[in-house]
């Protein structure tokens, strides 16, 4: 099977800068980890760690500026026996490639790298951060409240307190690795580090594990927390809660959680910004004659709209301040009304006779219909060539 493209697996362009290819790597090593996957289903744990190992041959290459350009002209012939395979019968080049790698863990683990001291697999690691869509009304959305939003999250086991043992006494360093969580393999010029086989890098041993969590010091459980949804919050926006993502390793800090709002669409109203919109009908004497009309606003109150005489089907009349307050803003918005004038269904004769009545008196004239008019007009200047 052939490989995967090196670019491909750390999902940066083709020639991507290095800061970027760094930055693409630690994120994804620090999702595939083994310590961060360890709770998970053997199936799901043995993909990771195979996305783990990927991740780590893909990064000896684009990280060390010779191999790059080798890999960049001629793909995996180019680097053929010098990128990591993830084995033992393999290895990674005595150069900056390893280097690289190693300081990066450094600085996700919190420590030095490698140049400032062996990084121990003990230090205190960042949960990761988690994602969820919460539902809201467009009321809500204009005044605010308060969402209960349900998750599932990776937590510090409470019957060890995350130790992955009840006794401490039962939690030991890895006399393999001597806390590490990793060993080094030799094979000829070449050598490659690889995740201690005892402790499964985790630098310790548990002796007699949790019953709970199975000496993992973590859990998987469903989390219930309540959001604060701000006044004017749009469609998109996203909220974050700091602390509430995955447990951190080792003591590490927890992660956040970041709550994408989700703003269902009304039946009346249609928001824009800061402002609001909705199609008021009214019957074709109003139109005509002009006078009031009441029109609802999203407050649940009803306001009195002015209706010109004249007023034609599509004609946009505002009512000022009866809009939505944005996010950190001062004053609401308008409300914009779109007049939808009605043709009357259902007449009576003498309704009938009074419309008949009207377009006799009418006499045909143009100045009651400005619109058809100028359409006429129009077409006579098309087909007329004029």
């Amino acid at each position: 099977m052939s490989k995967r493209d090196f670019y491909e697996i750390l999902g940066v362009a083709k020639g991507a800068a290095d800061d970027e290819i760094k930055k693409a790597y630690r994120k994804l090593a620090m999702k595939f980890h083994p310590d961060r996957v360890s709770t998970l289903p053997d199936a799901e744990k043995k993909k990771s760690e195979e996305k783990f190992k990927e991740l780590q041959e893909a990064y000896a290459v684009l990280s060390d500026p010779q191999k790059k350009q080798m890999y960049d002209q001629f793909g995996h012939a180019g680097v053929g026996g010098n990128s990591a395979s993830g084995g033992q019968g393999g290895g990674f080049s005595g150069g900056g490639g390893f280097e690289d790698i190693f300081d990066a863990f450094g600085d996700i683990f919190g420590g030095g790298g490698r140049r400032g001291g062996q990084q121990r697999h003990d230090a205190p690691m960042r949960g990761g951060d988690l994602e969820c869509t919460v539902e809201i009304s467009l009321e809500e959305s204009a005044f605010g409240c308060e969402k209960e939003v349900k998750f599932p999250r990776t937590e510090k086991c409470s019957s060890c307190n995350g130790k992955g043992a009840k006794n401490p006494q039962d939690v030991t360093t890895c006399t393999t690795c001597n806390g590490a969580g990793q060993v080094r393999y030799a094979q000829g010029f070449f050598s490659v580090q690889q995740p201690c086989p005892d402790c499964h890098g985790r630098g310790k041993t548990v002796k007699n594990p949790c019953n709970v969590c199975r000496g993992n010091g973590l859990v998987r459980e469903n989390r219930k927390v309540k959001v604060t949804i701000p006044a004017g919050i749009d469609n998109g926006s996203t909220l974050r809660l700091t602390g509430e993502g995955e447990a951190g390793l080792n003591n590490g800090p927890n992660g956040d959680l970041f709550v994408h709002v989700a703003v269902k669409q009304h039946k009346v109203f249609t928001r824009k910004g800061k402002d609001l919109h909705c199609e008021v009908p009214i019957n074709f004497i109003t139109a005509a004659l002009g006078g009031e009309v009441s029109v609802p606003t999203i407050d649940g109150k009803k306001v009195s709209l002015k209706v010109p005489e004249g007023t034609q089907t599509n004609q946009i009349l505002r009512v000022r301040e009866k809009g939505i307050k944005a996010l950190r803003g001062i004053t609401n918005g308008d409300l914009y009304c779109h007049i939808f004038v009605e043709t009357p269904v259902k007449l009576t004769d003498s309704q009938k006779n009074v419309l008949r009545q009207f377009a006799d008196d009418s006499g045909g004239s143009d100045s009651h219909n400005p619109k058809s008019k100028s359409f006429f007009d129009t077409l006579k200047g098309l087909f007329t060539g004029e």
